[in-house]
């Protein structure tokens, strides 16, 4: 049986502050006792969610994502959070997926915030990211990319084995075998207070949807626009069953993930039989 084991950190952030964030996260990040796999920090971590790249966007040389590389290699763990990048003349919200090797993977925000002004500041991306584990694949996300289910559905592939009789009356029959995408689905995010009934319901939602682990790391406290984040990390199964939930406070959780559930619930409940076929560009 495949486990995958995550370390969720809920924290407040200081406004504009890279070295304050990067030493506070530092702290929590080098305080965590227990074997882990991959440790997940909110949307722009080192920031809170600015819209002045100009001032505080980085390359990928930069010192935040070094931070991250020296990190992972301390804790032999996978990193993963988003923040500034310029790159090209452009801005960038993304995510990076941090190796202990200092090999990383980025995920571009393909939905920006609109109605706070960040499509006025950075570029959207035009590709997801899913990593692999250990066998497991993680469909990595933004924020406000949890409103469009598109982004995040799966896409599926059919396999198709002529050898094989399924019908006794029709030689040519094919026998067919839906494979999806990945097995969690990880949102980092500032998700304001003010809507934290649309980030539960939506988180739970993608779970039953996708039939996937679905997780969605938030940050807490007052933002320099004086926003309340209130939270609301959560982790939820495949069921749609609320396996984590933490509103308002500071936490680091951990959690171990079961590969067999996601087998087992695609199993026993095998709607993807049913599904449309697409692909996003």
């Amino acid at each position: 049986m495949s486990t995958l084991r995550f370390s969720i950190i809920q924290t407040s952030l200081f406004w504009e502050d890279k070295g304050a964030n990067l030493d506070l996260l530092g702290q929590k990040i080098m305080g965590i006792n227990e074997p882990t796999e991959i440790i997940v920090l909110p949307e722009m971590f080192n920031t809170g969610f600015s819209m002045q790249p100009e001032k505080f966007a980085e390359t990928m040389d930069g010192p935040s994502v070094d931070w991250m590389r020296r990190m992972s290699a301390a804790t032999k763990s996978i990193i993963t959070g988003s923040l500034m990048i310029s790159e090209n003349g452009k801005y960038y919200n993304r995510l990076i997926w941090m190796l202990p090797n200092g090999q990383c993977g980025v995920y571009d925000k393909r939905h920006l915030f609109a109605f706070a002004g960040e499509d006025q500041h950075y570029t959207p991306g035009n590709k997801r990211l899913i990593a692999s584990v250990k066998g497991w694949k993680i469909n990595l996300q933004i924020c406000y990319d949890l409103r469009f289910p598109v982004w995040a559905r799966q896409e599926l592939a059919q396999v198709s084995d002529k050898r094989k009789k399924v019908d006794t009356f029709n030689e040519n029959a094919v026998s067919s075998t839906l494979v999806t995408e990945y097995d969690v689905l990880l949102y980092v995010a500032n998700w304001p207070e003010k809507r934290s009934h649309a980030w539960k319901t939506l988180l739970t939602a993608r779970a039953i949807e996708n039939q996937c682990f679905t997780i969605g790391v938030n940050r807490v406290g007052l933002d320099g626009n004086n926003i309340a984040h209130s939270g609301n990390s959560m982790i939820v199964g495949p069921l749609g069953e609320v396996l984590y939930h933490c509103a308002y406070e500071e936490a680091v959780f951990h959690i171990s993930l079961q590969k067999e559930e996601i087998d087992n619930t695609r199993s026993k409940f095998p709607f993807w039989k049913d599904a449309d076929f697409f692909h996003i560009q």
